[in-house]
């Protein structure tokens, strides 16, 4: 019988190891990253207080095509870093939430960063 290993148990793993080092204050809060099958989530935490300041994700309303390339997670990073923008955040500090930064998350952080956020 061949074991798989539980991939969401070791990205979980990294995760905590990452928060260790990673937290967000208020004037850099935490670009924070989740990322499903079907669809990609941000949010921009302040630690701090524990509250959330703006988030983003595939599953909006006014989210046009699929939630799960590279192309989306490209426009929620853009949409992400707009609401921050609006909100008065300039500079937050990314958590890749154990994720490689490859892929989907790579392109929200390009798309942030595209958007006028600073990391």
């Amino acid at each position: 019988m061949i074991k798989r290993p539980d991939t969401n148990a070791q990205r979980l793993r990294r995760h905590k190891r990452v928060r260790g080092k990673v937290s967000g204050t208020t004037e850099r809060p935490r670009l924070n990253v989740f990322r499903s099958g079907n669809n990609i989530y941000a949010q921009v935490i302040d630690d701090t207080t524990g509250n959330t300041l703006v988030s983003a994700s595939s599953l909006e309303k006014g989210f046009e095509g699929n939630g799960g390339n590279v192309e989306a997670a490209k426009k929620v990073g853009q949409a992400l870093a707009q609401r921050a923008k609006d909100k008065g955040i300039g500079a937050v500090v990314f958590d890749r939430g154990g994720y490689l930064y490859h892929g989907r998350v790579k392109a929200l952080a390009d798309g942030a960063r595209e958007g006028g956020l600073e990391f």
